[in-house]
């Protein structure tokens, strides 16, 4: 880190929620549980950036992956889609249809009730798992 700061370079440091301290504890923000009962990772970003401020002395910050785009560019088709869920959820508030969201399934923009929404967990369909590992390995 400190050869990045001697080239005027800002290092990045990348760690992964539930990542546990050398001889620690998992940090976690709070107690709090999401609406399955599994603990909240959030913290181990903060802690780490505390870490390398007291270390070396430089202003560190944190960001949180998925707070922010995670799919690199964005394409027309990105940017087309994003206008019409604004656009639904505009009509959504117009016609005062709380307790909704919207959705996309298949290529149409619907609404949805929230309880729907959150009802269970989602998770993907194991068999595409290995189509996964063309691309990551």
């Amino acid at each position: 880190m400190e050869n990045r700061f001697k080239i005027r370079y800002a290092p990045i440091v990348v760690v992964a929620e539930g990542a546990v301290p050398k001889k620690g504890q998992m940090v976690v923000k709070d107690s709090s549980r999401d609406e399955f009962g599994h603990v909240r990772l959030s913290g181990i970003g903060e802690w780490l950036a505390h870490e390398i401020a007291d270390r070396t002395g430089k202003e560190a910050r944190t960001t949180v992956l998925g707070h922010i785009q995670r799919g690199g560019t964005p394409s027309a088709f990105d940017r087309w889609l994003a206008t019409r869920f604004g656009l639904r959820a505009i009509d959504t508030v117009k016609d005062q249809d709380f307790g909704t969201m919207v959705a996309l399934r298949g290529t149409d923009i619907v609404r949805i009730p929230l309880a729907e929404a959150t009802a269970g967990t989602k998770t993907v369909d194991p068999a595409l798992y290995s189509e996964f590992g063309v691309f990551f390995g």
